[in-house]
């Protein structure tokens, strides 16, 4: 009885990788992610034209920030250490993206009704995030790492080198640049594939 209920989960789960918050069963493989939500690598690719940032690191982003996870958030702070409170920061959605900056994305962009909780605009915000970073700061396209700590400082915090006084943040730049080499290996095996 237990088995016959393990399968039906399992094939239950399998109908839904289409569903609103559903994640990746390998996030650390691109192709399987492309391969499960088949609209990805084309939202992927689209951001990657209009924006000039290889759809790896858009991706490395976005798999660090939220996981993949449509309609993550920060922590709550707690009140007297138990009660849940306010989240630290309006960061939401794939690309954590806070309030102010994604507004500023959708009147800059012309997309207005732009949902974080939407993965075409989601990876469409990474990229746009990025190509100004390189505009602003003069970051090399390719420069995963140095995108990614203006990505998590803003390009003005980046410009004064705030994340200078953070060592656990270049750590996780490193982190997110190899992610984004991963990606960038594996995508060209996928390409071969199909």
């Amino acid at each position: 009885m237990r088995l016959a209920y393990v399968i039906l989960m399992l094939v239950l789960g399998g109908c839904s990788t289409n569903s609103f918050n559903s994640k990746p069963y390998t996030p650390d493989n691109l192709c399987g992610i492309y391969a499960q939500f088949e609209s990805w690598p084309r939202s992927a690719q689209a951001s990657e034209q209009a924006w000039g940032i290889d759809s790896s690191i858009n991706m490395a982003f976005i798999r660090h920030e939220s996981g993949f996870s449509a309609t993550a958030r920060p922590p709550r702070k707690h009140v007297f250490g138990v009660f849940p409170g306010a989240h630290s920061s309006s960061a939401y959605g794939y690309p954590q993206a806070i309030n102010g900056t994604w507004s500023l994305y959708k009147q800059l962009t012309g997309h207005k009704h732009a949902k974080r909780t939407n993965f075409h605009d989601a990876i469409d915000f990474v990229g746009w995030y990025n190509a100004r970073s390189v505009r602003l700061n003069k970051i090399d396209p390719d420069d995963a790492y140095h995108l990614y700590l203006a990505y998590h400082e803003g390009n003005g915090g980046f410009a004064k080198k705030s994340y200078q006084t953070k060592p656990w943040l270049l750590n996780v730049a490193q982190d997110v640049s190899a992610q984004a080499k991963h990606y960038r290996s594996q995508v060209v095996f996928c390409t071969l594939q199909s």
